[in-house]
């Protein structure tokens, strides 16, 4: 009588880790509406999630105690510090290539974790997970588009794909200290972390938005939506959801940004960068699940 429940509990979980994928992949269209700069973007971003998160935390009782726990106080600014450069490099990637490119290639992001775990933290690496990581950076530099890159060489997009590599390496290395300081209170992590993007932007955020218009609604969506509600949906399915649903589900976010990009901005990918996208998925998915070459599966 007791799994009734928890099968009720874990179909509700999957419910808000998919809504919360499909709020996460229209990102881009937010930044993109607000017409606003990278850094300005990010600004507000911080600050509107920010507030959202510190209401929303002391209603909740989820920040008592919280300044005498110094190594997550810590932990928070060094990740903040380069979660917020992460979101910058993506959204300036995001504005000189695509929005669909951009999220393709920022999903290389996985394997840069698995790499540093392995380099600085010592964590041990089967032979089949580089294997994976191996072929999700084909499929990234399949996604950036190489027969464009050759026939054209463009310079800003080749920019905006470097920047976009650098989200990815910034994002994975926020994440891999994240998931060392924020176990118990990741909560209050990513409400430091919003507060250290606007200390650290306040001084480079252009005045140009300080005007009635549209733009104020894309940027509170952006805080609101995409560093508030998306981020308390991750949280609190995470936990009760097995690692195989997770990896799975993960996929709507790219999914919706390229549908996105294609019906309101008409960017098509062309087959080299489809076919970038399925070995991401693949590679992606054998990394977190821990698939091994001849072998039976391994239990996630």
């Amino acid at each position: 009588m007791t799994s009734l429940p928890g099968r009720h509990d874990s179909r509700a979980a999957l419910f808000q880790l998919l809504f919360a994928e499909l709020l996460i992949g229209s990102v881009g269209v937010f930044v993109h509406e607000s017409g606003q700069d990278a850094v300005t973007a990010v600004f507000y971003r911080c600050l509107f999630g920010g507030l959202f998160l510190l209401v929303l935390g002391l209603a909740r009782g989820q920040l008592h105690g919280l300044w005498q726990d110094r190594a997550l106080l810590r932990g928070a600014v060094l990740s903040g510090i380069l979660l917020v450069l992460n979101w910058v490099a993506l959204f300036a990637g995001m504005a000189r290539s695509s929005i669909g490119v951009a999220t393709l290639v920022y999903h290389f992001f996985p394997f840069v974790m698995l790499i540093l775990a392995a380099l600085l933290q010592g964590e041990r690496t089967h032979p089949a997970d580089l294997g994976w990581t191996l072929l999700g950076f084909v499929g990234v530099a399949c996604s950036a588009d190489p027969g464009k890159l050759w026939r054209d060489a463009d310079t800003s997009y080749l920019i905006g794909i470097g920047l976009t590599l650098l989200g990815a390496l910034l994002c994975g290395a926020s994440l891999l200290m994240s998931r060392q300081v924020g176990r118990e209170r990741p909560f209050a992590l990513v409400m430091i972390q919003c507060w250290v993007g606007v200390l650290m932007l306040a001084g480079f955020s252009s005045t140009g938005v300080f005007h009635l218009g549209t733009h104020w609604w894309w940027l509170f969506g952006l805080g609101v939506i995409h560093s508030g509600i998306v981020y308390v949906l991750f949280y609190s399915s995470y936990p009760r959801l097995p690692v195989v649903t997770i990896a799975v589900v993960a996929f709507v976010y790219p999914l919706v940004t390229l549908l996105l990009d294609y019906l309101i901005y008409g960017h098509r990918l062309v087959p080299v960068q489809l076919a970038g996208l399925g070995l991401i998925v693949l590679g992606t998915l054998g990394v977190n699940l821990k698939w091994r070459f001849g072998a039976g599966r391994a239990t996630a």
